[in-house]
């Protein structure tokens, strides 16, 4: 679940929880908001702690790293 998914099921269950005066039969809105809400902190906790420290990692071999040299000749060379 990424970043997106987490907040939108944190905003959807607040709205659930907090803005919402329906009542269904056999089914209470403000336990299922509630219980959005904590999946979608599970999951934006989940994608911070794991999967966000990933992507920012630096490319390198095998702990060696690779040094890139560029060289402007001048025209005519």
């Amino acid at each position: 679940m990424g970043i997106g998914a987490s907040i939108f099921l944190i905003a959807l269950g607040a709205i659930l929880t907090f803005a919402t005066n329906v009542s269904v039969s056999g089914l209470d809105l403000g336990v299922v908001g509630v219980i959005l809400m904590i999946v979608g902190v599970l999951g934006l906790l989940m994608f911070l702690l794991v999967l966000g420290p990933r992507s920012r990692r630096v490319g390198t071999t095998d702990g060696i790293v690779e040094e890139r040299r560029v060289y402007n000749d001048p025209p005519g060379y």
